[in-house]
């Protein structure tokens, strides 16, 4: 009983700075850091807020560590899809086991590739870049918004306000502090650039996106903290043809961050499981791959 209050408040959206890694079970590990600011703040659902610490650290591993990892992120390297206006990623091998026992490689890549998280400095000058991310937004209650089927007979489909509000009325109000993961199943198309980028014979990309009314509605209303998505933008595709970045913008603008190019979505209930998103704090960094994983008690 005790540890289904911990994960219940964990859900709700309780946050001590950690910093998630790379693999699943370190991010376990970081998970463990929350333990004593959980079980205190807890006083009444725990039966001695005087019990020892790694007591309480092994509660809430016990309830983590039986938990469900959904990798959210794709692999990346040479080739992958992109958006069109980069150039590929190169890999070098500078080092090999044959002439020093060990092999060190050289990547080559712009910080928006792969699955990546886009800081608001990405658009706005002078904003917040990647190492000045509090930690504690890299953990947060995960929401999906399921708009698969809407997709399939439209892939021009923009999420609409209405779409948010029918979603609460089977699964209650977003929560505060909460990512918002779009669900589009375009991550399918992964990795063939042309069907990701869908263009047609007059140079327009047809995939989906969020409208403004959507990501006003969840940043104004609801207050949540970031947003990610399958595409490669923030916007339709029949938007970002016109160079046309005003939801990603207000996004940015407003001081919170998104990731793209997410996978697996499809995976995930709609709501009740968290996310944790390992990425290195790079100084000044206007952008960088991520490794993002949904824990599913």
């Amino acid at each position: 009983m005790r540890t289904q209050n911990i994960l219940a408040d964990v859900v709700a959206g309780i946050k001590a700075p950690i910093l998630p890694r790379i693999s699943p079970g370190i991010v376990v590990a970081g998970l463990l850091a929350l333990a004593p600011g959980v079980a205190c703040a807890q006083a009444q659902t725990v039966a001695s807020t005087q019990a020892p610490a790694d007591s309480r650290a092994a509660q809430l591993y016990d309830l983590i560590g039986h938990a469900r990892f959904v990798d959210l992120t794709h692999a990346f390297g040479p080739g992958i899809p992109h958006w069109r206006g980069m150039g590929d990623e190169t890999v070098e091998t500078k080092y090999d086991y044959d002439q020093l026992g060990f092999r060190i490689q050289q990547f080559c890549h712009v910080g928006q590739w792969g699955t990546h998280l886009d800081p608001p400095v990405h658009f706005i000058k002078n904003a917040r870049t990647l190492d000045n991310i509090p930690p504690k937004d890299f953990f947060l209650p995960l929401v999906v918004l399921d708009v698969h089927e809407a997709v399939a007979k439209n892939p021009d489909y923009a999420v609409s306000r209405q779409d948010i509000l029918q979603w609460e009325a089977r699964n209650g109000p977003v929560p505060a502090g909460a990512f918002v993961a779009l669900r589009t199943d375009w991550s399918h198309r992964w990795p063939n650039q042309k069907a990701m980028q869908n263009v047609d014979d007059k140079g327009v990309s047809h995939y989906p996106g969020w409208s403004l009314e959507a990501i006003r509605y969840l940043y104004e209303t609801r207050h949540i903290t970031a947003n990610g998505h399958e595409t490669t933008d923030t916007e339709p595709g029949i938007v970002t043809s016109k160079n046309d970045y005003s939801v990603e913008t207000y996004i940015l603008r407003n001081d919170h961050y998104q990731i793209e190019l997410l996978a697996n979505l499809d995976q995930l209930p709609a709501r009740g499981a968290l996310i944790a998103v390992g990425i290195p704090k790079v100084l000044n960094g206007t952008g960088f791959p991520v490794r993002a994983i949904a824990i599913i008690p």
